[in-house]
């Protein structure tokens, strides 16, 4: 029987709920008067996360550091990022304590970021629900594992699967990896070529398969398109590395399968919970059927 893995991207969760509620300054704060905003909201999603996917397993991946093996191939990557606002920072380890608490699975590499975690997850397990809010991750679809990209809210989400990925952008989840070499990345901080964006990479990448294929075939292009990426070569070349999602991370599978087995004791959550002064989430887990 097919076991079903449920894997979120920790951080993209932190960040979206809590900027989902700070600008509006609704910290909610706890008895030791530390904000909870973003890791109110991010157990809200989990929880209902589990009660829509009724997952065997679920994991939690994390970036580890604000440095990864990537700013050793390129200083400039996210050297824009700006820090993060003082109420978020103590809720970096408030969360990951709370996770522990609950007993669900999370885990990080120093070095790697959470991508490059799930990247290598998805290299092992069959019947992979991964999600986010990073489109990077797109490029891990394959025909057993898919990605749900938050929308809106708990419940909505774009929805991706192997056939899906290739009726909307006409590629391979792998090309998508040429795609933004191509338009780059604004926020990791690589440029791709300057003068092409998603439509024309997508455009070029339909047409010649690969970043390969086409430098191999620039002759066929227009003479501005030709000058355009001869001119941005190495940059070309410095984003189709940085875009590709690392898969052999030094994860140990066998030990993170065994203690990644979801047990949804809600008597226990609710006391680590309340532990943690965190009613918010308690109300919200009193109002969802896991089955």
């Amino acid at each position: 029987m097919s076991q079903h893995t449920l894997i979120i991207d920790g951080m993209a969760l932190l960040f979206r709920h809590f900027y989902a509620t700070s600008f509006r300054n609704q910290f909610m704060y706890n008895k030791k008067d530390l904000p909870t905003n973003g890791v109110q909201g991010m157990l809200r999603h989990t929880f209902k996360l589990l009660e829509l996917t009724q997952p065997d397993h679920v994991i939690v991946a994390w970036d580890m550091g604000s440095k990864s093996v990537r700013n050793e191939w390129f200083e400039g990557y996210k050297a824009n990022r700006v820090a993060p606002p003082e109420e978020m920072v103590p809720q970096f380890d408030m969360i990951k304590d709370v996770i522990h608490d609950i007993g669900f699975y999370q885990d990080g590499v120093r070095g790697y970021e959470a991508d490059d975690v799930i990247g290598t997850v998805a290299q092992h397990i069959d019947d992979l629900t991964i999600v986010s809010g990073d489109r990077d991750l797109l490029q891990l679809i394959n025909r057993t594992n898919r990605i749900w990209l938050t929308k809106k809210g708990y419940t909505e989400y774009h929805h991706y699967n192997y056939d899906a990925f290739l009726d909307q952008y006409g590629i391979t989840p792998e090309q998508f990896i040429d795609v933004k070499a191509l338009m780059g990345d604004a926020s990791d901080g690589y440029s791709g070529v300057q003068g092409i964006g998603e439509k024309t990479a997508l455009k070029l990448i339909q047409t010649h398969g690969s970043v390969e294929a086409l430098l191999n075939n620039l002759d066929t292009l227009t003479p501005k398109m030709q000058e355009k990426i001869n001119n941005d070569m190495e940059s070309l070349q410095m984003s189709q590395r940085l875009a590709r999602i690392i898969t052999d991370v030094p994860l140990k599978m066998d030990t993170m399968m065994d203690n990644s087995r979801l047990n949804l004791d809600t008597v226990h959550i609710n006391n680590v919970l309340a532990d943690h002064d965190l009613s918010v989430a308690q109300k919200y887990l009193s109002t969802l059927n896991f089955r």
